[in-house]
């Protein structure tokens, strides 16, 4: 991982931040402010952000595999208590979230 800090490790709690840049991003809006749990450090990658628009993608962003709880993400969400969605997020999208009160 070309030796640089992997700042989460699987069973962090993190925020996925709110940020509405123009132009390409890999991170979907309904996602947005809501706390999940790292279940997997993928690696490290080109930015998809930045190879969208024929950069070359460095600095490369470490990838994340995040678990949320669906009814935290659609209140509405009629399925079962337990159902989780899980999504690879990068980790300029996320920020440390606190750990009191947040059920993954």
């Amino acid at each position: 991982m070309s030796g640089s800090c992997v700042p989460f490790q699987v069973g962090d709690l993190v925020k996925v931040t709110q940020m509405f840049p123009l132009g390409h991003n890999r991170t979907p809006r309904y996602i947005m402010g809501h706390t999940g749990e790292i279940c997997q450090v993928v690696g490290e990658f080109a930015n998809p952000e930045e190879l969208a628009y024929g950069r070359k993608g460095f600095p490369k962003k470490m990838l994340y595999r995040v678990r949320f709880d669906q009814a935290s993400i659609w209140p509405e969400y009629g399925g079962a208590p337990q159902d989780k969605l899980e999504i690879e997020l990068y980790q300029h999208w996320l920020a440390p979230a606190s750990n009191r009160g947040v059920k993954t």
